[in-house]
C-alpha cells in the first residue's frame, strides 16, 4: 500500500462498500483513514479507468496464463527484437542486475533516479534490470498500447538497454479506486505489452528466468502478490485468495524452486514479507490483522511455507524505502530486501524493528545485485534528484547460498 493511497477503514471491504464509506465521511461521518496525502482521484482518467475496469471483468479471459521462462521474442508487426539476456558474466566476473521499484510516475524524480542508475549501469556492466511493481501510476494502463507505457517506462529508462523483469503492483491492477488491487485482470495488459517492447519482459503474470539459461548461476522467480494483498475483497472467484489462480501460482512456485538448478535463487514480487516501513509486514499490513486480503495474511503464509529457507533473496517494493534486512531464523536464512524508492519516498523514519544491515526511509534510490559463483552482493544507492547523481550508501555480501531443503514446505 503506497504512501498516497487511501486505506479502507476496515479489512476486506468490497470497493463499492469502501466508496459508500467515503461518501458517508464526506457527509460528516468519520474521516477516511489514509497513509499520507490523499490523491485527487476523481478525475477523467480515473473515472475512465473505473469504467474500463468494470468492462474488463466481463470481456477478459479468466484462465491463468501459463507461467513462462525467459526466451527470445519479437514484437508484433515489425517491432524490434527484445534486448537479449546476458549469457556470460561481465568484465568483473559477475552478472549485474539493476533493481528498481514503484517507479512509474513519469515525474522528475523517476527521471532523476533513472539517469543516475544509467551511469551506474554503464560502470558496473549491468545486463539485466528488475521492476518491482507499481509500474504505471496511479491506476495502471488502460490498454496494452496505452501511451503511459512510453511516458512512465520507456522514455525514463532510455539508455538502460537491457531486459527488465517486471512484476505487477497494486496500482497496476487498480479497480474503481486507484491502487486498490481490486481488478487483477488489468494486469493482463502489462503482459500483453511485453510483446511490443524491447525492454519490458513479462511473458506471464508469474514466471521464472534462469541466468544464464543453459547452466544457471542465478534464477529469478517473478510472482504476482496482488490478489493475496489487495485493499479490497476480490469479487472474481478466479482471483480469490484461495481461488484457482492463486492455488496454481503457489503450486508453480513450489515446484519451480524445487526444480531449479541455480546456485542462487531470487524471488521478486511487489509486496514484502518483512518491512520496517510504515506499511508493515505481510500478515499485518497497515495494522490490519484480520481478513483474507487487506492484512496480507495468506501472502505471509505463502512466503513462510514456500519461499523462506529456499530462496536467497526476496526483492520487493510497495513501501517507498530502501531496506536490506538481515536473514534470521524466522526467514530460514532468506534475506528480505525492499527497494521501492525509485520515484517516491517515505516519512524518514523506521516504524518497525526487524534486524537490518542498512535502511533508508527518506531518500530516492535503487540497488544493484551482483552475482558470481563465490558471492552475492547488494549495492544500495541513494540519489540526489536535483543533480541526478547516485551515491553508493551500503554494500552487503553473502558467500553461502541458503541450503536447499533446510525447511519443510507445504
Amino acid at each position: 500500500m503506497c504512501e498516497d493511497e487511501l486505506i479502507p477503514p476496515q479489512a476486506d471491504m468490497t470497493e463499492s462498500q469502501w466508496l459508500r464509506t467515503g461518501s458517508d465521511a464526506a457527509a460528516g461521518g468519520p474521516p477516511m483513514r489514509t497513509t499520507g496525502r490523499v490523491p485527487q482521484f476523481v478525475n477523467r482518467r480515473t473515472l475512465l479507468g473505473g469504467a474500463v475496469a468494470g468492462a474488463a471483468l466481463a470481456v477478459l479471459p479468466t484462465g491463468a496464463q501459463s507461467p513462462a521462462s525467459a526466451a527470445s521474442r519479437t514484437g508484433a508487426s515489425g517491432a524490434a527484437e527484445a534486448f537479449p539476456f546476458p549469457e556470460h558474466p561481465n568484465g568483473n566476473g559477475e552478472f549485474a542486475v539493476l533493481v528498481t521499484g514503484d517507479a512509474g510516475t513519469g515525474d522528475e524524480a523517476q527521471y532523476a533516479v533513472a539517469a543516475a542508475a544509467r551511469d551506474v549501469c554503464r560502470s558496473e556492466g549491468v545486463g539485466l534490470a528488475v521492476g518491482l511493481g507499481d509500474n504505471i501510476y496511479e491506476n495502471g494502463p488502460e490498454s496494452d498500447h496505452d501511451s503511459e507505457f512510453q511516458d512512465k517506462f520507456e522514455k525514463p529508462n532510455n539508455g538502460i538497454d537491457v531486459p527488465w523483469l517486471m512484476v505487477l503492483g497494486n496500482h497496476d491492477c487498480s479497480g474503481l479506486i486507484p491502487g486498490s488491487g481490486g481488478d487483477p485482470s488489468r494486469g493482463d495488459r502489462e503482459v500483453a505489452y511485453a510483446a511490443t517492447s524491447r525492454r519490458w519482459h513479462m511473458p506471464a503474470r508469474y514466471y521464472s528466468v534462469p541466468l544464464p539459461a543453459a547452466d544457471p548461476l542465478v534464477e529469478f522467480f517473478a510472482i504476482d502478490t496482488i490478489p493475496w494483498s489487495s485493499y479490497v475483497a476480490q469479487l472474481d472467484p478466479h482471483y480469490w485468495w484461495n481461488g484457482p489462480y492463486m492455488r496454481e501460482q503457489r503450486q508453480w512456485l513450489d515446484g519451480a524452486l524445487s526444480a531449479s538448478r541455480a546456485r542462487w535463487k531470487v524471488v521478486i514480487g511487489h509486496h514484502p514479507y518483512l518491512n520496517n516501513g510504515k506499511h508493515g509486514s505481510a500478515g499485518s499490513y497497515d495494522g490490519f490483522e484480520i481478513g483474507n486480503y487487506t492484512s496480507g495474511v495468506h501472502l505471509k503464509e505463502m512466503y513462510e511455507e514456500v519461499v523462506c529457507g529456499r530462496a536467497d533473496l526476496i526483492l520487493s517494493g510497495h513501501d517507498h524505502t530502501l531496506q536490506v534486512l538481515e536473514p534470521t531464523a524466522r526467514t530460514g536464512g532468506t534475506r528480505q530486501v525492499v527497494c521501492g524508492a525509485s520515484a517516491k519516498t517515505e516519512d524518514g523514519k523506521a516504524h518497525f524493528g526487524h534486524p537490518a544491515a542498512w535502511q533508508n526511509f527518506a531518500d530516492h534510490g535503487f540497488m544493484v545485485l551482483k552475482v558470481s559463483g563465490a558471492r552475492l552482493t547488494i549495492d544500495a544507492y541513494t540519489v540526489d534528484v536535483a543533480t541526478r547523481k547516485a551515491t553508493l550508501a551500503h554494500r552487503t555480501r553473502t558467500a553461502a547460498p541458503v541450503a536447499a531443503g533446510a525447511r519443510v514446505h507445504a
